[in-house]
C-alpha cells in the first residue's frame, strides 16, 4: 500500500513519527456512462465556461464565496501557513473509554505505521493503550480540513478514525415523525420483541456479512457476458493529421478539376460534323 500522509503522533512532549495508510476501500461495482444511441463512453471534462478552455488540476484553485459572485482565492501554501499544531501531527487531546463515543461520529478509518526511527515509541503507545483500554481523542489536518479523530488499537497497529465534530451531527428534533410520546406498546408485544432479540443474539463475526446485492450484480454481468449480450464500444473517428503543403496541393487540384468545362456528347457530335463538312 502507498502511504497517504506522513507526520507524527504528538502528546505532551512525546513525538512518534508515523505514516498513514487507508484502512478501508469501496467494493462498489462501478459503471461507465454510455451514450444510449451509440454506446460510446461519455467524457466528463472540467471546462471554464468563460474561457471555453479545458482545465487540468494545476489550473484549478480553491475559492471561498464570501458574497454572491465574490471569492477569496486560497493556494495550497496558504493552508500550510495556518498556525495549527495538527497540520503535520496527530495532536492528542484526551484519553477516553471507547464505549463513551457514539458510532454516529465515526467517518473514515486509517492504519498508522511507524515511520523512520519511530518503532520503539510507536510500540510503547500501542502497549500503553492496550493495557489501559483507553483510546485517544486527537486532531489531524487532512485535505484542507482539521479533523477530529480517535486513535485506538486495531489488531497489530494503531488505527486513526476521523470523526464528525458535534456541530456536524444533525439533531433529530426537527423530524416530526419521531414524536412517539403518544404511542402505546403492549406488554406482550414487548415481551415477544425481547424474545426475538435474544434468539438472534450472536457474537459479532465480520466475515459472515457479505453484500448479496453486489454478488447478484456480478452474476447478472457474468450471465450477460455468457449470453453474448456485449456492446462493443465505438471509438470516435480520429482526425487524420496530414502535411499542410500536401493538404493545400490536394485542395488546389480538386478545385481546379471542378472548374474545368464539362464536354457533352452533343458538343462532340457537332464538332465532328463541322470537321466533315
Amino acid at each position: 500500500m502507498r502511504s497517504l500522509w506522513k507526520g507524527a503522533i504528538s502528546f505532551g512532549l512525546v513525538t512518534i513519527p508515523v505514516k498513514m495508510y487507508a484502512a478501508t476501500e469501496s467494493k462498489e461495482i462501478k459503471f461507465n456512462y454510455l451514450h444510449k444511441e451509440c454506446k460510446t463512453p461519455i467524457n466528463y471534462q472540467k471546462v471554464c465556461p468563460v474561457c471555453n478552455k479545458k482545465l487540468t488540476t494545476e489550473d484549478i484553485v480553491k475559492g471561498y464565496e464570501y458574497e454572491k459572485g465574490k471569492y477569496v482565492v486560497l493556494q495550497d501554501e496558504d493552508f500550510e501557513k495556518l498556525p495549527l499544531d495538527s497540520i503535520k501531527a496527530v495532536q492528542i487531546l484526551d484519553f477516553v473509554d471507547l464505549k463513551e463515543i457514539d458510532p454516529v461520529y465515526y467517518m473514515k478509518s486509517y492504519f498508522l505505521a511507524p515511520a523512520d526511527f519511530g518503532a520503539k515509541a510507536y510500540k510503547l503507545l500501542y502497549q500503553a493503550l492496550l493495557d489501559t483500554g483507553k483510546i485517544a481523542i486527537a486532531k489531524i489536518f487532512l485535505r484542507t480540513k482539521e479533523n477530529l479523530a480517535t486513535l485506538r488499537i486495531y489488531q497489530n497497529c494503531l488505527m486513526l478514525e476521523t470523526m464528525f465534530y458535534p456541530d456536524e451531527v444533525r439533531s433529530t428534533q426537527s423530524i416530526p415523525e419521531l414524536d412517539l410520546e403518544g404511542i402505546q406498546v403492549h406488554e406482550n408485544e414487548l415481551k415477544m420483541a425481547k424474545s426475538l432479540i435474544e434468539n438472534l443474539t450472536a457474537p459479532f463475526e465480520p466475515s459472515k456479512y457479505t453484500s448479496t446485492y453486489r454478488q447478484k450484480l456480478y452474476e447478472l454481468i457474468e450471465a450477460k457476458i455468457a449470453d453474448n449480450e456485449i456492446t462493443e464500444v465505438q471509438k470516435p473517428q480520429e482526425v487524420k493529421i496530414v502535411d499542410l503543403m500536401e493538404a493545400l496541393r490536394a485542395s488546389v487540384k480538386a478545385t481546379q478539376e471542378s472548374k474545368k468545362p464539362k464536354t457533352t456528347k452533343t458538343t462532340k457530335k457537332r464538332k465532328s460534323k463541322t470537321a466533315t463538312g
